[in-house]
């Protein structure tokens, strides 16, 4: 499983932002997708995760209400939108995936196999 991740760049604090993630190769309909993120001189967080069918989501409890995970018009496409970026949002976000959990351990990062490259964001207050 590859996963891409894009959609990060430099945005002012108050504006939104949609990063998309688009996995290829063999995978199940048993994966987890999450996101992730990690601030420099910060550990790496749990942001949201989504079951594959797109029906079961989960959040950060600091970010649900801003953030929001969402399958693509393609099954093998992902997003997160975030609205109403500040500062502290700054990070590189990473989409990961994993099928070992069932959707129970989707905020542990380790839990994950398939990682992407990640994509910057950087909000300006």
């Amino acid at each position: 499983v590859q996963l891409q991740a894009s959609g990060g760049g430099l945005v002012q604090a108050g504006v939104s932002l949609r990063l998309s993630c688009v996995a290829s190769g063999r995978f199940s309909r048993n994966y987890v997708l999450g996101w992730f993120r990690q601030a420099p001189g910060r550990e790496r967080e749990f942001v949201a995760a989504i079951n594959f069918g797109g029906q079961t989501t989960r959040y950060a409890g600091s970010l649900k209400g801003r953030f929001t995970i969402s399958r693509g018009d393609a099954e093998n496409t992902f997003h997160l939108q975030m609205n109403s970026l500040k500062a502290e949002d700054t990070a590189v976000y990473y989409c990961a995936a994993e099928d070992r959990s069932g959707f129970s351990y989707y905020y542990v990062g380790d839990q994950y196999d398939y990682w992407g490259q990640g994509t910057q964001v950087t909000v300006s207050s």
